[in-house]
């Protein structure tokens, strides 16, 4: 992405946000939370297309899952943050235990959200476009 389409977007309010979540039914949810504030959204359900998504468009977040089949998110944030170490990641996961916090950490990600306060997301979101 260009430097001057990056800027425009900052002030616009607007970001591309990539969603990765196999339940299509929780990744919409997440899609409704966020659309107001992307300009672009991308959507996968592993971590392999993930990686892939990811190199395409190189999105300021990647809201990511952890337990997909195939590649896990875990596995996946450790590999977009090695590649693109900039990548500004979040995991959105149903586990909330401190090996699982660690463990996002370990991997690369910026942030960490149970799904049962999916609101949290947009808090983050919002947080970092001010």
């Amino acid at each position: 992405m260009n430097p001057a389409t990056a800027i425009y977007r900052k002030l616009a309010g607007m970001m591309n946000i990539l969603i990765v979540e196999d339940n299509d039914r929780t990744r919409q949810l997440i899609k409704s939370l966020v659309a107001d504030l992307a300009a672009q959204i991308y959507e996968c359900g592993d971590g392999a297309a993930a990686i892939a998504a990811y190199a395409a468009h190189r999105p300021d977040w990647v809201l990511m899952d952890i337990r997909m089949p195939g590649v896990n998110g875990l596995t996946a944030t450790r590999q977009i943050t090695a590649a693109w170490p900039d990548a500004k990641i979040m995991i959105v996961t149903n586990c909330d235990d401190a090996e699982t916090h660690e463990a996002a950490r370990n991997a690369g990600a910026a942030e960490f959200v149970v799904k049962e306060d999916l609101q949290e997301i947009r808090r983050i979101l919002l947080q970092a476009l001010s």
